[in-house]
């Protein structure tokens, strides 16, 4: 498998790894949980889940660390895809549709689905956790023992062809870390 790293530093529009003391304009939900920080890896870094690389979380942009989706077009380097990765959660578990923009300017939806991030919550559609921290942080302190859940989703690329674009669903409950498109070097695609 080779994996292509998405940048998507440029779409990320909510803040939900939040440092101990972070001000209010943090919160992963209503609520303003958030990731402990220290629990997860630092800005920028590359991380293997389940055998794909990531970056996560994306590179500190001052505008945030995840994409809470709200129908957010991301560029995907031009290519010839068998999975698109992502590192992801929800905020109750949910599944919606994403579209997959191909180079002859074709769409194709797909299904994502997400596990809830909340604490001792087990995957719901059968996806690896990713990470999970040791505690939930609130505005003004953290509880240990809730541990809230990072997982990695996978949407097929079930019609061949060369992507462009991933448009992601309108469902706000829906946060996205990384993202990363897989190849298999042993499948033949048309060109």
């Amino acid at each position: 498998m080779i994996s292509t790293v998405i940048d998507i530093s440029e779409a990320c529009n909510n803040l939900g790894i939040g440092k101990s003391g972070a001000g209010e304009d943090y919160g992963f939900n209503i609520w303003r949980n958030t990731f402990p920080a220290e629990d997860l890896p630092a800005p920028g870094s590359t991380v293997a889940v389940d055998g794909v690389d990531f970056e996560f979380p994306p590179r500190e942009t001052g505008k945030g660390d995840n994409i809470r989706c709200r129908g957010q077009l991301v560029a995907l380097p031009g290519g010839h895809y068998e999975w698109i990765y992502l590192l992801g959660a929800a905020e109750r578990r949910t599944e919606d549709e994403v579209e997959l923009h191909y180079a002859d300017g074709a769409a194709r939806t797909e299904w994502l689905r997400m596990s809830d991030f909340w604490p001792e919550t087990d995957s719901w559609f059968g996806e690896p956790e990713a990470f999970r921290a040791t505690g939930l942080r609130y505005p003004r302190h953290t509880q240990a023992g809730h541990r809230p859940v990072i997982w990695q989703q996978r949407i097929p690329v079930t019609v061949p062809g060369a992507l462009t674009a991933l448009r992601l669903p309108d469902n706000p409950a829906m946060h996205v870390f990384a993202l990363t498109a897989v190849t298999d070097p042993g499948v033949r695609h048309a060109r």
